[in-house]
């Protein structure tokens, strides 16, 4: 059974590890008016397929209930979404030549279906590395994927990688301070209380954004993900730029069900996150956590880097794998994501190992 080992790192040693694209670039300045920030966007993308990929996601993804539900929301959008969320979204309906309701539903169906791997991990020195895998039962999203430069008076405030038409950000960098991202925690569905949260609460990748904007550093971002109200259970996986800035939050919808931190200090130099809670077993059928801990105890905390982080990451890459992050807050210019292609042969990799 543990032939596993020796094929994974031949699979990682060839060069189509390395083949997949960049995503692209998009700058957005937050300093011109909410309701045009976003038109750089249709300068990369037509319109037409915006609309087409857009109406896959929803018709895929959201209850046709939901639908009907939303209209409330839509007939006083300033209301229910906090700004600058609301300008933008009417902003992003105008530049679709679309509806406010199918832009407010194709953000809130990117809420919840992000099955992911986050993996926060240091090294002998010291340096934090985060990456992330994020897979979503959508083939478009490869075309639609973008890292976002958020630039404020003139200057990069925040990086984060995100979809055409989506003003949220599951993955993020603010420069030399803190790395974010979040994880689907399946405890059933929230398409229910999604109206009346929307009065009180924050979607998960909503927070993820402010916190990027306006965290000082890892501790202020810890914070800041643990406490606020959120419409669905999420996981947090945060990086920062010292020795043991590493931590795995597990929210519930009011506030921190758990706080799992890095302790380099007594071997438990990495946390990995997939999308159950760390104190339990995972699904049979799911390995994810189970290779990536083996990786990385093959890899050992002297030879991790964002290289190797990559490459424990590219074994966990399955057949809805949209795109890979590595990054590191102290080493900001290192940030990159690359379009995931669909490889059988790293899917039949991840599901052939039966402990």
């Amino acid at each position: 059974m543990m032939l596993w080992v020796p094929l994974v790192f031949a699979l990682c040693s060839v060069p189509p590890c390395r083949t997949d694209p960049r995503a692209p670039e998009l700058t957005v300045s937050l300093d011109v008016p909410a309701e045009k920030r976003w038109a750089p966007l249709f300068q990369l993308y037509d319109a037409d397929f915006l609309r087409r990929a857009a109406a896959d996601v929803i018709d895929s993804t959201v209850p046709k209930w939901v639908h009907h539900a939303v209209i409330p929301i839509v007939e006083a959008l300033e209301k229910y979404i906090p700004p600058p969320y609301a300008q933008e979204i009417r902003g992003m309906a105008s530049f679709y030549s679309s509806s406010i309701a199918d832009v407010v539903m194709l953000n809130f169906a990117y809420e919840v279906s992000a099955f992911c791997t986050s993996v926060v991990a240091q090294d002998t020195k010291g340096n934090i590395y985060h990456g992330r895998n994020l897979d979503y039962p959508h083939d478009v999203l490869r075309n639609l994927t973008l890292d976002i430069n958020f630039m404020r008076n003139g200057k990069l405030a925040y990086r984060g990688t995100t979809f055409a038409g989506y003003v949220g950000v599951w993955t993020g960098q603010s420069n030399k301070k803190f790395t974010v991202t979040g994880d689907q925690r399946s405890k059933g569905h929230w398409w229910e209380n999604v109206i009346a949260a929307l009065m009180k609460s924050s979607p998960v990748s909503w927070l993820v954004r402010e916190t990027l904007s306006e965290a000082a550093d890892f501790q202020d971002a810890v914070m800041r993900l643990s406490a606020a109200p959120l419409i669905a259970d999420v996981y947090y996986i945060v990086g920062g730029i010292n020795p043991s800035e590493g931590v795995v939050i597990t929210r519930d919808r009011r506030g921190p069900s758990d706080i799992w931190p890095l302790d380099p200090l007594h071997g438990m130099w990495y946390r990995v996150e997939t999308n159950y809670d760390h104190w339990l077993p995972t699904p049979p059928q799911d390995h994810r956590r189970t290779v990536a801990e083996k990786t990385l105890n093959s890899t050992g905390q002297e030879h991790i880097n964002l290289d190797t982080l990559f490459k424990v990451l590219h074994l966990l890459h399955v057949k809805i794998t949209i795109y890979t992050t590595v990054m590191s807050a102290a080493a900001p210019e290192e940030y990159r994501t690359e379009l995931r292609k669909v490889r059988g042969i790293a899917y039949s990799m991840l599901w052939v190992y039966n402990p």
